[in-house]
Formats: C-alpha cells, structure tokens, sequence
C-alpha cells in the first residue's frame, strides 16, 4: 500500500537512509528539515525523484500537511550538536513532538517518534530492558537531550491515552554508518576521521566504558516493521545490536581495520558520560521479527570506505 509519509530531520545521517527506503518502496515520502544539522548532500540524489519532496521547516513551529504516516526523527543526536544549543535541542524535542502529534491527530495518521537510548541515563540495570525507568542526572550537560526525549515519549504517551492518536515509539541505540557527520563527535565516526588523517585516536576516561553499535541498514529496517504492526503495539521498544565492546576494542579495530599509525590518547571522561550501554532485544525480536544481521567489522568496513570517499578537511 502506497502511503504519504512525512520525516522529520529526513536529511540527517538516520532521516536519509530512511528517506531512501521508503522511496524505494514506492511511497510518497516528504523530507522535513531546517539543516541545523541535517545535509542536503544526504539526500540530493532524491531530489526529482517524483516520490520525494524537500521542504525546509523548523518542526518547532507548527506544520500542516496531508499524510498517512509520520516518523518523528528530528532532533540533534550526538553530544557536540546537541551540547552546541541546548536550548535549541530540547525545544526540538518537546515543541518538535506537540507539533508532530498535533498534525497526526488532525489528519489521523501514525506517528513513530524515535526515541533514544539516553532514557536509560547511566543505567543501574544491564542490558537495559524497556520497562527500566532510567537514571537520568536532570540538570547535566547531557539533560537536554537525555530529558527532552523523555518529555517527547511522555507526550507522545499523552496523546494517545487522551486523545486516541496512533503512536509508536522505539528507542534508538547507537547506529553508525555512511552519511555520519565528520565532525559530529559520536565515537565510530571521530575514530574513524582521526585514523584517517593520522590523528591521534582520542579516548575519554580509561576506555573500560561498553556501548552497542547498530549498523543503520538494520536500525531502518527495524524502524520500518515498527511502524507497519498494528495498532495496539505502541512500545516502547528497543533497536540496537546487542553486541558489546569497549571503547578501546572498537578504537583498536579501527585502527586495524583503516591500517593506521594513530596512537591511542586518553582524556578525562565527560560529566554523565553512560559507563554501559547494550540493548536486550527480546521484545524487538518478538512483536517485529527483527534483529541486526550486520556485524561490527563489516559495517566499520562500510563505514570506513563511506569516508576515505570523502575529502576529509585537514
């Protein structure tokens, strides 16, 4: 069935690739983006595409369009973007959300608001299950991501139990992959950039600290079942790989992996910064039949071919 689809920050690193996805199956499909730090690059190859249309908006301020479905991805999502303008970011968050939820309740479409791993602050409870309520500082640096989101999964909680809006919501775990920003801060691409350049690999804090890196293929993939279950499966529910490394073994496989002379340096660890981070998956593998079938060094191999393609700046 061929439906209008709305994404918003659909010219970021994420927004991109499910831009083409759904254009490739055949859908009319709607980029929404005021490129704060969204690229027209991500998405120029669209563009004429009688399926695809850009529009630059602010999702801060009210919208009005006719469509079936909404995925609800804007905001900035690594540290450097979202610590640049706090403001800015939560706002994006909660304004973004009542903007995109007051739309679906007017034309009654579906609204899948991509939430985040952050709910789950430095979490107390490992691998992090969906029913964790989270251990978020309030007032940290990383509060205006990590609390905005929550705000926009309660928001989006509300209007659905209030006024019967049809809703979903997945929480997004670390994705990389082509598209990333050069200069966006988040661990896969800066180590890949500095052993490229022969830069000096920066870890912060001893290393010790794990994540769970998704390649973004799987993560659209899991995204689009999401938004294709029925009705009464709102989550929210997890997306992410479930393997976990430390920071030092994914530095050290990119070093491998680009066969780079970069030396591993260390630097004090960010105020917040989570020390665990893997997703239990179960409910993901059993309401949408999904799971990653990309391993790490295959996608930092994509990866990495993404960006000795680009003209790193010096």
């Amino acid at each position: 069935m061929k439906n209008r689809i709305l994404v918003t920050g659909g010219a970021g690193f994420l927004g991109s690739h499910l831009c083409d996805r759904l254009v490739q199956e055949g859908h009319d499909v709607i980029c929404l983006d005021n490129f704060f730090t969204g690229n027209k690059g991500n998405i120029s190859h669209l563009i004429g595409n009688p399926n695809f249309e850009l529009l630059r908006h602010d999702i801060t301020m009210p919208i009005y369009l006719e469509v079936d479905q909404i995925f609800n991805l804007a905001c900035p999502a690594s540290p450097v973007h979202y610590q640049y303008n706090p403001i800015k970011t939560i706002k994006t968050s909660v304004m973004g959300a009542i903007n995109a939820l007051g739309l679906a309740k007017r034309v009654r479409a579906t609204i899948l608001q991509a939430s985040t791993s952050e709910v789950y602050g430095d979490p107390e409870m490992h691998p992090q299950k969906e029913e964790y309520w989270g251990h978020v500082n309030p007032i940290g640096i990383r509060s205006c991501y990590d609390e905005g989101k929550r705000a926009a999964e309660c928001i989006m909680m509300d209007y659905h139990r209030q006024n019967g809006v049809k809703i979903k919501i997945v929480r997004i775990f670390n994705t990389y992959g082509p598209r990333m920003a050069e200069e966006d801060g988040r661990v896969v691409s800066n180590f890949i950039v500095q052993a490229l350049r022969g830069e000096d690999i920066t870890i912060y804090g001893d290393g010790s600290q794990t994540r769970s890196f998704c390649y973004v293929d799987d993560l659209v993939d899991g995204i689009i079942r999401m938004m294709a279950t029925s009705d009464e499966i709102i989550g929210p529910v997890n997306l992410g790989n479930p393997g976990e490394f430390t920071i030092l073994q994914l530095a050290e496989s990119v070093l491998r992996l680009t066969d780079s002379k970069s030396k591993i340096i260390y630097k004090p660890l960010p105020q917040d910064d989570p020390t665990q981070r893997q997703p239990d998956i179960k409910l993901a593998k059993e309401l949408l039949n999904w799971g990653p079938g990309i391993n790490l060094e295959d996608g930092l191999l994509k990866t990495i071919h993404y960006f000795k393609n680009l003209k790193l700046r010096p």
